[in-house]
């Protein structure tokens, strides 16, 4: 007597993730994924360096990333069962379903970004769909150092420096390095840190240079040569020039993958900037930067904000690197939140023209030591205290690692840096629903 056909459940993982951007600096990428899959989420806070990761047993799938890696998520349905692909970019997810014919499940919504700080873990059962579940794997203690600046300033640079010392022996002999340069606090801290470890680490200083972008009346030029000059380092400076002309905000959004008026400022100006320094250095391949400084200090306009008090942004672990968190009803599956969300702005454009591009202010280490700081102590709540300690301490910082007094100018925006904000808003208007459209129209 025959039985009815028997139709085996197949879940497949499609994993479109590039291995070569990973970087990982005390394990190799196996090792990581044998942690990830078989450890405690914490296992993964002792991964070293820069990851996107996914591992697989079964039907049980987790994936994990840093903070200066873009990673997506897209659960397809398929009759013998579901298709989870996985990938840095929406455009390579949808590239995929279309090729294997179901581009018509795809809407860029339908996508996921793995928060970071974050093990997601799924269950490919098919339909209905498990929720997956997200368990933190970085939480670092609040408040614990001294409301002392010069402790504070010495502990942060320190930890800065560890992760340059770190990255520049990643970097091969004699290659050419370049610093994203406005010659603000984060940017100006990052420079002088990774001149004086290249001179400690026996490292010719020659390979190195501050690429500041400028599209003719902009005032970071101005100031980044009046922090390099003082300190006999002008010689390092090299503008970038750039026409208002050459701004194009629909690329600039097919590239990030995002609409928040702000990113897509930040990242136009990335975009003119690494755009210039490949047409005049084919070959250059390391860029180094200061995102990141901003998020670790609580260093934003909160009065720009309606969402925010100066009690929240201090009271809330990592808001300005995570949003509100995952699992709160702000949290924005697509898109994560924070600095987690936002990341793109940088890594998307460098990516673009070829750079391998690295933000030291994003590694957990660094980030470790600014959640220490005793930021309400510091700033009895008061928003314009808030405000000074960035200068304060990362000033006090780079002086006790190198021995420079480190000028700490206002804090301007690097599209407000780089060029009039008359200017920009003639050729990046901040209208975040006609960036949206725009977006949305690259899938209609």
């Amino acid at each position: 007597m025959s039985s009815a056909p028997h139709h085996e459940y197949v879940e497949r993982v499609v994993d479109l993730l590039d291995p070569s951007v990973n970087q990982l600096e005390n394990l190799s990428a196996d090792e990581a994924r044998e942690r990830l899959l078989k450890g405690p989420a914490e296992a993964v806070r002792g991964f070293r360096g820069s990851f996107a990761l996914i591992a697989r047993e079964g039907r049980r799938v987790r994936l994990a990333r840093s903070m200066d890696r873009p990673m997506r998520y897209f659960l397809a349905k398929r009759a013998e069962g579901p298709a989870l692909i996985v990938a840095e970019r929406i455009d390579t997810i949808a590239g995929w379903l279309k090729r294997e014919g179901f581009g018509n499940q795809f809407h860029p919504s339908y996508t996921r970004m793995v928060p970071a700080h974050h093990v997601v873990e799924l269950q490919l059962i098919g339909c209905p769909d498990p929720d997956p579940v997200y368990t933190r794997f970085f939480t670092p203690t609040r408040n614990h150092l001294p409301a002392d600046l010069e402790v504070i300033g010495h502990a942060y640079i320190g930890a800065l420096a560890q992760e340059i010392s770190r990255w520049l022996r990643t970097v091969p002999e004699r290659e050419p390095l370049g610093v994203c340069f406005s010659g603000g606090i984060d940017s100006g801290a990052v420079f002088l840190t990774t001149y004086h470890m290249m001179r400690t680490l026996g490292m010719n200083p020659a390979r190195l240079k501050a690429f500041t972008l400028d599209f003719g009346r902009g005032p970071d030029l101005a100031q980044a040569r009046a922090f390099l000059e003082p300190l006999g380092l002008g010689l390092f400076l090299e503008a970038i020039e750039a026409s208002p002309a050459d701004l194009d905000v629909a690329e600039t959004i097919r590239v990030v993958e995002d609409y928040k008026p702000l990113d897509i400022e930040a990242a136009s100006m990335l975009m003119a900037l690494c755009r210039g320094i490949r047409a005049r250095y084919p070959e250059w391949r390391h860029l180094i930067d200061g995102d990141g400084g901003d998020e670790n200090l609580k260093d934003y306009p909160i009065e720009e904000n309606p969402e925010l008090t100066i009690r929240s942004v201090v009271h809330n672990l990592m808001l300005y690197q995570e949003g509100w968190g995952v699992g709160r009803i702000k949290h924005s599956l697509t898109y994560s939140g924070g600095l987690s969300r936002s990341y793109a702005r940088t890594y998307a454009p460098a990516r673009r023209h070829g750079f391998e591009g690295f933000s030291p202010f994003t590694r957990p280490d660094v980030m470790e030591v600014a959640e220490g700081i005793p930021f309400e102590e510091l700033s009895g709540m008061s928003v314009e205290k808030l405000y000074t300690l960035k200068g304060e301490i990362v000033s006090r910082g780079v002086k006790a690692l190198t021995g420079m007094e480190m000028p700490a100018f206002p804090k301007r925006r690097f599209q407000h840096g780089a060029m009039l904000e008359t200017e920009l808003r003639e050729r990046v208007p901040a209208r975040e629903q006609e960036f949206r459209n725009t977006f949305l129209s690259l899938y209609a």
